[in-house]
């Protein structure tokens, strides 16, 4: 296939193909041979398409401002994607850009396009696109997105510094009044960069709305000399309970050089039992029972009862 994509840009539009003297019999070809991939109608890739949700939606944004007759700014989603933020439940299926009045909406199966005022410190550059900037991106979230996808969006901006939350706070009074600035401001209020992955800012999202809403996020508990035991992702202080929300994923980033799984999560098991050792109750919950809140509730509302009558 070295002779159908350059091979320092694997993708591959079918205009710039046709240019090339290339024909649709014969890309055609390419793709039933399995050396092109379809990516989108006119746009191939010279390999097998990313299984990663992400990495496809970068090649779709790129694909598609390359055949955009008039300039548009990459944001909402879109912008977040190419911001290395994690989304949840947000769909990638479309390229969102952005264009300043008087332009009009011109949305198809690949494109959704937003008209709003965009100043030139709200865009920056990324691999060669104009992109809206991180606190822009987080404001058109915050008021388009459902509650919980957008502070999912917002922890994770807060939480790898990419946006403050004063400056982005501060920044609500520029869209007060415009749709969805009410929902906007509750999402802002609620996030909290403290939360370090998907999973914990839903789960944080979940107890709120269930009235179980923890007292501390990343809290430390210390033996009787002062001494680290061990950090959890929730507690509430008052009952002695801490709450973990146990992620596949959260046992890889354990992981030390020559480890595997295995001795993580027997580390893991060994950190509980010392946090049980001070006195402190545990709960933890699983990706499954997120997908069913009041379970969730249930078992943590459980769990401080329980710990509530051990301290009496």
């Amino acid at each position: 296939m070295s002779d159908a994509v350059d091979p320092m840009d694997d993708l591959l539009l079918r205009r710039d193909a046709v240019a090339l003297g290339r024909s649709d019999d014969e890309l055609a070809r390419l793709l039933r041979a399995g050396e092109l991939s379809r990516l989108r109608r006119g746009a191939y890739v010279g390999s097998v398409l990313p299984e990663d949700e992400a990495a496809r939606h970068r090649l779709l944004i790129r694909a598609t401002m390359a055949g955009l007759r008039r300039p548009a700014v990459v944001s909402h989603q879109s912008a977040a994607v190419l911001h290395g933020l994690p989304l949840w439940d947000v769909p990638l299926d479309r390229v969102h850009v952005t264009r300043r009045p008087r332009a009009w909406n011109d949305t198809s199966a690949v494109l959704c396009c937003h008209v709003a005022r965009l100043t030139d410190g709200e865009v920056t550059v990324v691999d060669g696109l104009e992109v809206t900037d991180p606190v822009r991106t987080a404001l058109d979230l915050a008021r388009s997105l459902p509650h919980e996808a957008a502070v999912v969006a917002l922890d994770a901006a807060l939480h790898r510094g990419i946006l403050s939350h004063e400056v982005v706070r501060g920044r609500l009074f520029d869209i007060a009044g415009t749709p969805g600035s009410r929902s906007a401001a509750r999402a802002i209020t609620a996030a909290d960069g403290r939360s370090a992955s998907v999973g914990e800012s839903r789960s944080r999202v979940i107890l709120h709305r269930w009235k179980l809403a923890p007292s501390a996020l990343q809290f430390e508990i210390r033996s009787g000399d002062g001494g680290l035991v061990g950090r959890s992702d929730f507690a509430w202080e008052a009952e002695r309970l801490v709450g973990e929300f146990d992620g596949r994923i959260k046992y890889g980033r354990l992981l030390r050089p020559g480890q595997d799984a295995g001795d993580a999560v027997f580390a893991e098991k060994r950190r509980e039992d010392a946090i049980r050792d001070e006195d402190w109750g545990v709960v933890r919950w699983v990706w499954s029972e997120l997908r069913r809140p009041d379970r969730l509730a249930a078992r943590v509302r459980r769990a401080r009862e329980q710990s509530m009558s051990r301290c009496r």
